[in-house]
């Protein structure tokens, strides 16, 4: 069974929690809003601590270091094709103007024998808990859940 683990940042402002989410990169995702939005993530070994896998995610998906600060554990959730995610929400402020998001290659197009390569997150983005539960990945919208029932 796969699992993955990420950080969920977050920021207060007047209109309340905003979370800060990353736009799925590649071809499938390229039109898509509703469902192509998730925490900065990534899939780990089980010789490799969920948290370090979280900060080491945020890094490669994001070309930032993962933000210091009290983490907030958001426990698990399973997405449709059966993947286990773990996740933290930190409090922090990240410009999604300073990524420089990590890459993978794949077969594009299907078939084609050429292989291209395209970003993890194409782009990121603050969404308020609404938009945000719109958007995000089904599954990952209990992570939105738990970080606004834990946070003041």
């Amino acid at each position: 069974m796969k699992r993955s683990a990420g950080l969920l940042l977050f920021h207060h402002t007047d209109d309340g929690l905003d979370v800060l989410l990353g736009h799925m990169g590649g071809p499938f995702f390229a039109r898509r809003d509703a469902g192509a939005w998730t925490i900065p993530k990534g899939e780990y070994e089980p010789d490799e601590s969920a948290w370090a896998a979280a900060r080491r995610e945020f890094e490669e998906e994001l070309g930032l270091p993962p933000p210091d600060g009290e983490a907030l554990a958001l426990g698990e959730v399973r997405q449709t094709g059966g993947k286990i995610v773990t996740a933290w929400a930190i409090e922090a402020d990240l410009d999604p103007a300073t990524i420089a998001p990590g890459t993978f290659r794949m077969e594009w197009p299907p078939r084609s024998g050429q292989l291209q390569e395209f970003p993890e997150l194409d782009r990121v983005s603050w969404f308020g808990l609404d938009r945000a539960r719109e958007v995000i990945v089904k599954a990952q919208a209990a992570f939105l859940d738990r970080l606004a029932e834990h946070s003041p």
